[in-house]
């Protein structure tokens, strides 16, 4: 079952006054059944971002990893403990959860703490570390007995072409197709 998530929307009147538009739990919270939980918050397709009075949920549709192009997302994930062992292991090998979006995303421990890994090492963050990824191989891993809520805000990114050079030819990136395999954030 989802954890609770408050969201607090604010717009303008129709004299454009500031009002509160919605407070409550974001509409979306995805239960994926893999052990993550997805509590999408806002979503914005264009930068600079259209601010108007009111608008539609942003959050409704289908569950996509990064952020359209030019765009930005925020979500929270519940890592719940023993999520991996919930995970199909992959045909090639690798950590059940790799992937690399073509962002750049902000990761904050809420509360609890979770292993980042990368190709070549591994990452112990707690609760109040900030990690800055930058469109780099990783997986998550919660070790604990708690659960890790971590904040993550996404902001689409590209690959400056002497980096792409470099990166594996059959790159695995989550670039805006529906998100329905074990891989988060």
């Amino acid at each position: 079952m989802p954890r609770y998530a408050r969201r607090v929307v604010t717009g303008h009147d129709e004299t454009g006054k500031s009002v509160v538009l919605t407070d409550g739990a974001p509409p979306n919270i995805r239960d994926r059944g893999t052990g993550v939980d997805f509590i999408e918050i806002w979503s914005t397709t264009q930068t600079p971002a259209s601010i108007t009075a009111q608008e539609p949920e942003p959050t409704d549709g289908p569950l996509v990893t990064p952020p359209p192009p030019m765009g930005s997302k925020i979500r929270l994930n519940d890592f719940f403990p023993g999520h991996i062992e919930l995970l199909p292991p992959r045909a090639d090998g690798r950590h059940k959860m790799m992937h690399r979006t073509k962002s750049i995303d902000y990761g904050i421990v809420l509360e609890g703490e979770i292993w980042m890994i990368l190709d070549d090492s591994e990452v112990l963050l707690k609760q109040g570390d900030v990690v800055v990824q930058r469109g780099t191989d990783h997986a998550w891993e919660n070790r604990s007995g708690t659960v890790c809520r971590m904040a993550f805000i996404l902001i689409d990114g590209a690959f400056a072409p002497e980096l792409r050079e470099n990166l594996p030819e059959n790159l695995e990136l989550r670039t805006g197709a529906v998100f329905n395999d074990a891989s988060s954030h």
